[in-house]
């Protein structure tokens, strides 16, 4: 389970790790929206000593893949092997547009992205000669000076965000693991997201017992009805924010709500925003979040996400004690899933 961590206030970020791994999340996750992915990350591992750390996700091709492993690197060893990595593609017109970088087919060229990351670390780690020669990627230099110390530690897992069908192949077959986007079903991730990743693992060699499945979905939990009924509003929002890009229109569509996708993206060329969650209803948002207050939120999560996936989001409401998330979280983790732990040696 893993819970936002504060990213506007650094001095935040500790304070909030330590208490979460107090509590038994299992990490600690940031997002890269309008403030910095990695810094947090950076404030709770100096706090903590269990908990995971992971980015969901870092926005991969601005960043060239030797800078992206530089920053992953220090954060590995300095957590003492706690990070993951969590890379997303973004969309096109965002990094032609706000990142100022030329777009291509964002599956091959992640692909490639994470075979140059490891080829990085293995030059780091091992003193491998650096020659990685990919398609999108050609690294060839890499002298002592510009190279850290050996960590000792495995190297970083990477997982990366997937939708759509050729990015779930590729997640399976060359990452440790995948990060689902929120607008995402149950039924979505039984019919479409993990058979595609188990052709990629198949095509990879991979195991789904070493594959980590996040999300997939919103949970809005509270001590009383009144609580949970704000978590839906919220979830009601994203919902409807999502479902306006065209990107996920086929996951809309498994549940005949094509229509819906289309009013919500043409409200949102009209400048509608605040108008849209109401085109939302509750059945639609239960299609996507698990529900339920305190008492019902296990039940709920299971139902939603029980053997399917292993890892997902969720935040108590502030001044939820530290005593009932510890019980909260220990009725979560007997929820079935299949991950096992990374394997990733050198």
């Amino acid at each position: 389970m893993l819970p936002m961590l504060p990213m506007r206030h650094w001095r935040e970020a500790g304070p909030f790790g330590a208490a979460a791994e107090a509590a038994g999340f299992d990490a600690l996750m940031t997002v890269e929206l309008g403030h910095d992915v990695f810094t947090p990350l950076a404030f709770a591992a100096l706090a903590t000593e269990r908990i995971e750390l992971t980015p969901s996700i870092a926005v991969a091709f601005p960043r060239s893949p030797t800078v992206m492993a530089s920053q992953a690197w220090d954060l590995h060893a300095n957590s003492g092997g706690r990070f993951v990595l969590g890379l997303g593609s973004q969309v096109k017109g965002h990094n032609e547009r706000r990142f100022g970088i030329p777009w291509s087919p964002p599956a091959p060229r992640l692909r490639d992205y994470v075979r140059a990351l490891r080829a990085v670390w293995r030059r780091w780690e091992t003193g491998e000669k650096l020659d990685y020669q990919g398609e999108h990627y050609k690294l060839t230099l890499m002298t002592p000076d510009f190279s850290p110390e050996p960590t000792g530690l495995s190297m970083v897992p990477v997982t990366i965000a997937a939708v759509g069908e050729a990015m779930l192949r590729v997640a399976g077959e060359v990452c440790d693991g995948v990060r689902l986007h929120p607008l995402c079903s149950r039924r979505y991730l039984e019919e479409v997201a993990l058979p595609r990743i188990g052709e990629g693992m198949r095509h990879g060699g991979r195991s789904r017992a070493n594959f980590d499945v996040f999300g997939g979905g919103f949970v809005a939990t509270g001590p009383d009805a009144k609580t949970v009924a704000e978590g839906i509003e919220w979830a009601r929002r994203r919902v409807a924010i999502y479902g306006s890009t065209r990107t996920y229109t086929p996951i809309l569509a498994l549940h005949g709500l094509e229509e819906l996708g289309a009013k919500l993206h043409t409200m949102s060329t009209q400048g509608r925003w605040s108008e849209m969650a109401a085109e939302v209803s509750d059945d639609v948002v239960r299609i996507f979040a698990a529900c339920g207050t305190y008492g019902e939120i296990a039940q709920a999560i299971e139902a939603r996400f029980g053997g399917l996936a292993d890892a997902i989001e969720v935040n108590f409401p502030a001044g939820t004690p530290a005593g009932l998330q510890r019980e909260l979280l220990s009725d979560i983790h007997r929820i079935p899933h299949a991950f096992k732990g990374f394997d990733t040696g050198w």
